[in-house]
């Protein structure tokens, strides 16, 4: 945590849900001069509302603690920066990470720039990550809690915009917040964690993506090459799947099939009875784009551990090839990580930056 210095203005974006909520309240009793920014986005029609009611709530925990409220409307920005891209991304047979690009866009792209604009220090989240200050750097680590670690998603952030964020609760577990909430007598303290996309919540990803993107059937071939199913359309599908595809001569005995390749142009999805990264579409050896590193370059030949999906292990690896902002790498085991997947890099909790995978 940043140290405290007299009266810094923060704006603290408010979802109306726990973990904010008590992020506001420990900014206020610590002395800061604190705002509540309850940040507005796009919903599509078929979804159903749910914004008013957080803004409603946001609003109460704004009124409870005395502070000033507003609301910011970035529904343009998550538009073109999450939900479109997000579309994009699948159109082209990618998989891509909506919650990325939420935090680079949204929380501290729109919400970050406009804070700044009118007058605030900082801008503060209820994410579970922990910002430390070393020189001139601004260190990036896991949270406390390493079920509800959110550095995963945090990797595109610049030393820039460290320097003007707080993560008041990154260094506690999540039962604590639960706690504080209910001893600052916030009416959000018994509310429901949020699941699902960023500000759009739980989604059923085929369904959302058929008002986008038109269906059209396939076939399902394992990996001898032999047609065993049909599908509804090859970008609709992410590698490692097990549903969602129809299966021909389909028994009670029969092991699942797992999705091991794509092949978007030809409208065909590989399976096997094998998990993913035993098949023999697993590969060592990846190419990463859009790069970022938060305060140190990578060193190549220098082993690292990467994540490469939220809540998933640490695998190890070594970057061999730095070019601009693309970087070859290599696993120490085979695994199969589909294009568009972010994958992010560790050395022991300090999170170092990621990159997007090409192929």
């Amino acid at each position: 945590m940043k140290a405290q210095k007299a009266k810094k203005r923060v704006f603290v974006g408010i979802s109306g849900g726990v973990d904010s909520s008590v992020v506001l309240a420990l900014l206020k009793k610590r002395g800061y001069d604190v705002v509540g920014v309850f940040i507005k986005t796009w919903q599509p029609d078929f979804i159903e509302c749910t914004w008013r009611d957080d803004r409603r709530d946001a609003m109460r925990v704004c009124a409870v603690l005395n502070v000033p409220f507003y609301t910011l409307d970035l529904t343009q920005e998550y538009k073109e920066g999450v939900a479109h891209y997000m579309i994009e991304e699948y159109a082209r047979g990618r998989t891509p990470n909506p919650d990325v690009m939420c935090n680079r866009e949204v929380k501290f792209g729109g919400f970050l720039k406009f804070a700044l604009a009118n007058g605030a220090d900082y801008v503060a989240t209820g994410h579970y990550a922990i910002v430390k200050q070393k020189g001139e750097k601004y260190i990036l680590s896991r949270g406390k809690d390493t079920g509800k670690d959110q550095s995963y998603f945090l990797w595109t952030l610049t030393n820039n915009e460290l320097s003007k964020v707080l993560f008041p609760i990154g260094d506690k577990k999540k039962s604590t917040v639960r706690a504080l909430a209910k001893k600052f007598n916030l009416p959000t303290a018994l509310k429901k964690d949020s699941q699902g996309v960023c500000f759009l919540g739980p989604l059923d990803m085929k369904e959302f993506l058929t008002h986008y993107l038109p269906e059209k059937e396939g076939v399902v071939v394992n990996d001898q090459n032999e047609v065993v199913g049909k599908h509804t359309g090859a970008h609709l599908y992410t590698l490692g799947e097990r549903h969602g595809f129809t299966i021909i001569k389909n028994s009670p005995t029969m092991e699942p099939y797992y999705i091991v390749a794509k092949d978007i142009d030809k409208n065909i999805l590989t399976v096997s009875h094998k998990k993913p990264e035993q098949s023999i579409f697993a590969k060592k050896e990846y190419l990463l784009e859009k790069t970022n590193w938060i305060h140190t370059f990578p060193i190549p030949t220098k082993k690292y551990r990467a994540q490469i999906r939220y809540h998933g292990e640490l695998y190890e690896c070594v970057i061999t090839k730095v070019v601009a902002d693309t970087v070859s790498i290599v696993f120490k085991q085979a695994l199969v990580v589909a294009p568009g997947q972010s994958v992010v890099f560790y050395n022991g909790t300090t999170c170092l930056g990621g990159g997007v995978v090409v192929s």
